[in-house]
């Protein structure tokens, strides 16, 4: 069994707001959990309203696979979220 985390830091330009973020957060949140089957999470700078640290978590059998469905995760937040990634780091 194989676990893989990151913790992916972005920058939301377009957030006024707490209330911008998290509708930012929870779109984010539902479409990797919903095509990925991860365990993601806000864990940090929750009290930043243009800054998203989420926590990402794989598991598999091979850490092959791991490895590549968390890149394919990193990539679909990349072009699917309005934000710009400040920091990826796999832990």
């Amino acid at each position: 069994m194989t676990v893989i985390s990151a913790k992916l830091k972005l920058y939301i330009p377009t957030s006024a707001s707490l209330k911008d973020k998290r509708q930012i957060r929870q779109s984010v949140i539902t479409k990797v959990r919903q095509k990925f089957n991860a365990a993601i999470a806000e864990v940090d700078t929750q009290e930043l309203h243009q800054t998203l640290t989420l926590g990402v978590a794989v598991v598999s059998g091979d850490g092959k696979h791991a490895r590549q469905m968390m890149d394919e995760i990193v990539r679909f937040i990349e072009d699917s979220a309005d934000a710009e990634f400040v920091d990826v780091e796999y832990l």
